[in-house]
């Protein structure tokens, strides 16, 4: 279950003009470079965490979800990938060790690998995981000038949702995407459309996707396991001949000096 009062955003579509100053903070703040020459055309990548795109009529912030029970997760072996308990889904990099079943694992396809380093690293969203242990607001809600982002505890985040909802009749599809949606995200969006046809997966199921991941997960102990016999019964064969041929030979020189 999230705790209610970690932090989180809320991203609203009929609020969202465009400008793209929140995708341009997230770069600013991460130091990430410049990728594409119309900031409402660049796409989530290891170097763009957060995007902005044109959909229809409306426009659209991407990034990472902060599950409350992530996925990602779930999946890792190594416990690279940690939900905290303010909110963000934060990446220790010095514990991975490249396997990517966070990428396959993730519901909202959002985790990125530096395919092109030697030494790649998975990159994604930590929902400014520093400034918020500082008591600041995330970069990106801070540049957000129509409140398109907003920034606060999730309790409060979906009150202002439904008193959205209440103060707008009419305005919105009263749906709080993320609010239940994969056990709850800490980043929940509201719009006057479906999350398809927003570029978002629709149909999640309640209930956090982990213990798909953890039938996976399971198996490998198994494969482990068969692989490590495997491996002894070759070295043992291998060693067995070795251990016999040098018996028949001691075996034969001790018969030729017979």
């Amino acid at each position: 279950m999230l705790n209610t009062t970690a932090k989180g955003l809320l991203l609203d579509t009929t609020r969202c003009i465009g400008c793209g100053a929140c995708a341009l903070a997230c770069k600013e703040r991460n130091g990430l470079p410049k990728t594409s020459d119309a900031v409402l055309e660049d796409k989530l990548s290891d170097k763009t965490f957060s995007t902005v795109n044109q959909v229809g009529n409306r426009y659209v912030r991407r990034m990472c979800m902060h599950c409350a029970t992530p996925s990602c997760a779930s999946a890792c072996p190594v416990a690279a990938l940690e939900k905290t308990a303010a909110g963000p889904v934060i990446y220790h990099e010095s514990k991975c060790m490249g396997c990517r079943y966070c990428m396959i694992a993730c519901p909202f396809g959002i985790p990125k690998y530096e395919w092109e380093k030697k030494a790649p690293l998975v990159r994604k969203c930590d929902l400014c995981a520093d400034r918020l242990a500082k008591g600041l607001k995330t970069a990106c809600a801070t540049a957000c000038p129509t409140g398109a982002t907003t920034f606060g505890d999730r309790e409060a985040l979906v009150a202002e949702a439904r008193a959205r909802f209440a103060a707008n009749p009419g305005r919105y599809r009263e749906h709080i995407y993320g609010f239940e949606e994969v056990g709850g995200t800490s980043v929940l969006l509201i719009s006057d459309a479906k999350p398809e046809e927003l570029g978002y997966p629709a149909g999640l199921d309640e209930t956090p996707p982990p213990h798909l991941t953890w039938r996976v997960l399971n198996i490998i102990p198994d494969i482990v396991m068969t692989g490590a016999v495997l491996l002894g019964g070759i070295y043992w064969i291998r060693n067995r001949r070795d251990e016999v041929d040098a018996a028949e030979g001691h075996h034969d020189a001790s018969t030729k000096g017979h």
